[in-house]
């Protein structure tokens, strides 16, 4: 059974950092495409960040290149997102997913597997 687990988040002062980790279990194959997608309030879910586990490849969103860094562990199975100088824009509901079938990397439709999110809030 595959799941997909985020940890970290929490409250931070804009400026500040925070780590969200996610943790995949039970995939087959070992290369499948990890993201970080993120959802404020009234808004759509929008893709942040993603890395080909295999390869390490890259692709962030404009509003976070700079600022975040999306990156992978093989041996733990885990993908993280270092987020840096964060802004009061920042603060949404963070989810990773998992297992890209081949589509737009920023497309929610894309992805067959997807963590519960963690909630992420920068403010003074």
């Amino acid at each position: 059974q595959v799941q997909v687990v985020e940890s970290g988040g929490g409250s931070v002062q804009p400026g500040g950092s925070l780590r969200l980790s996610c943790a995949a279990s039970g995939f087959t194959s070992s290369i499948y495409d990890m993201a970080w997608f993120r959802q404020a309030p009234v808004k759509e879910r929008e893709g942040v960040a993603v890395i080909d586990t295999s390869t390490s490849r890259t692709v962030y969103d404009d509003s976070v290149k700079g600022r975040f860094t999306i990156s992978r562990d093989l041996n733990k199975k885990t993908v993280y997102l270092q987020m840096d100088k964060l802004k009061s824009e920042d603060s949404a509901m963070y989810y990773c997913a998992a297992d890209r079938n081949g589509g737009i990397w920023y497309s929610t439709s894309s992805y067959r597997y997807w963590g519960k999110g963690n909630r992420v809030t920068v403010s003074s």
